[in-house]
């Protein structure tokens, strides 16, 4: 009998133990799940305009994403989920500025922010050349083997991701030579569709720093102007450490579970605030660890430097418009900064003109946006990036995971680089191939299958 209590005592101790740690981690990860459910769900119905039930398939079924439900506001455009009825998180849309979770902040003075944002010009863009419009004129490029590319196309167009699942590519986009020379949509989108660039937004992010390194308002190898830092063991990392993701802060990438990125991305309101105010784990400069939350450092300090009055049209104006990547929007936090880790949407036609920038070292229509050495800048990595696969918050084709002697993308040219995002979002820059690919879809597929057969449709 002693030894049946003893025992039975065990096992209540253990069931408690079991309950209390269920309890904690649905108290931590409910919010997270409803938090990205109701963000992805209210992006794409108001500002994409898709059908919610498709999102929900396409995009929201994976677990635990899954166990959220929905419920979409079409008067106050909104979306509010819960899982299994807890956790609510509401995501609002205001028009010009997409989609924020309410955190923090309440709702009324949320909707009270004023975003300027500046308008397209008033144009018909169809009548106007690629690329500053969107009218193809050209015949294809007499080096490109047409029949191989669109062969290549197709192949990227039906591929499944790594599980054998659907990946739901979206846009295949390849620019030769300044020329659009191949270009595919799946079914329901087309070259006006705004699709979600995920950490492509980084490499943004790093575009518009640099617009402000030319004008003299910052500068890489200065400590980073956060004003939390001052007199802490932080004040000495720089705003390029912040760029090559070696800022030494604690922090951990993590989206299968609750990390510092999950809970600044859905339940922080300052995102940028949050990650400023993390530890330092490691000596700045010394680790190379990427982290979305550097980038929403860099975003703050964007926001610091312009100050208010003129923040929220800056990144348009003195940027995105100028190289008429006249669709892209980026969405803010409930602090009415930017999401420069993750939150930006524009057409795969705009995503190619950001690549085309780059490929032309910051020069759009013979005017220096960028500094002249920034594209040479941004591709060089960290010294305590070992394996030198990233820059200015955009990635390189360094070495293999298994075999440091290889490249990453072994059918991919040494000269390489890229934007990459959750999901296999990319705009790959290969310039010695004259070449800039852009894949958009939900998940990723074999890039660099998708890549090599691109490449080899080159004739010399």
């Amino acid at each position: 009998m002693r030894v049946y209590k003893k025992v039975l005592r065990i096992v209540l101790l253990m069931l408690a133990v079991t309950l209390a740690y269920g309890v904690w981690y649905c108290w931590r990860a409910f919010p997270i799940i409803s938090g990205f459910g109701a963000k992805n769900l209210a992006s794409a119905v108001f500002l994409q305009h898709r059908n919610p039930d498709s999102v929900i398939k396409q995009e929201l079924s994976f677990f635990p994403v899954s166990y959220a439900s929905y419920d979409i506001n079409t008067t106050d455009s909104s979306v509010t989920a819960s899982v299994l009825g807890l956790a609510k998180s509401k995501a609002i849309y205001r028009t010009g500025i997409g989609c924020t979770l309410v955190n923090d902040l309440s709702e009324a003075e949320i909707r009270k922010q004023h975003f300027a944002i500046p308008q397209p010009p008033l144009q018909n863009r169809d009548t106007i050349a690629w690329p500053y419009g969107e009218m193809i004129t050209d015949a294809p490029p007499a080096a490109i083997d047409t029949l191989q590319l669109n062969r290549a196309i197709d192949n990227a167009m039906q591929a499944t991701s790594k599980k054998g699942q659907p990946a739901y590519t979206r846009a295949f986009l390849v620019v030769y030579d300044g020329k659009i020379a191949g270009e595919r949509y799946a079914p329901g989108f087309d070259k006006n569709s705004r699709l979600i660039g995920w950490s492509m937004s980084k490499s943004l992010t790093a575009a518009v720093i640099g617009v402000l390194v030319k004008a003299g308002k910052l500068n890489p190898d200065a400590p980073a102007p956060v004003p939390e830092w001052k007199g802490t063991d932080k004040e000495k990392i720089t705003l390029k450490e912040l760029l090559q993701q070696t800022t030494g802060l604690d922090w951990t990438e993590d989206y299968g579970a609750p990390s510092e990125a999950t809970n600044m991305l859905f339940k922080q309101s300052d995102m940028g605030a949050f990650t400023a105010k993390l530890p330092l784990k490691y000596q700045p400069g010394s680790l190379f660890y990427y982290s979305s939350g550097n980038a929403n450092i860099l975003s703050r300090i964007i926001r610091q430097t312009v100050g208010d009055s003129v923040y929220s049209a800056f990144p348009y104006k003195a940027l995105f418009h100028k190289i008429n990547m006249y669709s892209l929007l980026l969405e803010p936090d409930a602090s009415g900064t930017y999401v420069g880790s993750s939150y930006s949407y524009a057409t795969a036609r705009d995503f190619a003109r950001f690549g085309l920038l780059y490929y032309n070292n910051g020069v759009w229509n013979g005017e220096q946006l960028l500094p002249e050495n920034w594209v040479q800048q941004s591709i060089q990595p960290a010294t305590a990036n070992q394996q030198k696969r990233y820059g200015y918050q955009i990635w390189l084709n360094g070495a293999d995971d298994k075999d440091p002697s290889k490249r990453w993308f072994p059918d991919a040219p040494a000269d390489m680089y890229f934007a990459d995002g959750f999901g296999g979002q990319n705009v790959f820059i290969i310039p010695s191939k004259k070449l800039i690919v852009v894949r958009l879809g939900v998940k990723t597929i074999d890039e660099n299958k998708y890549l090599g057969e691109v490449i080899r449709s080159i004739k010399n």
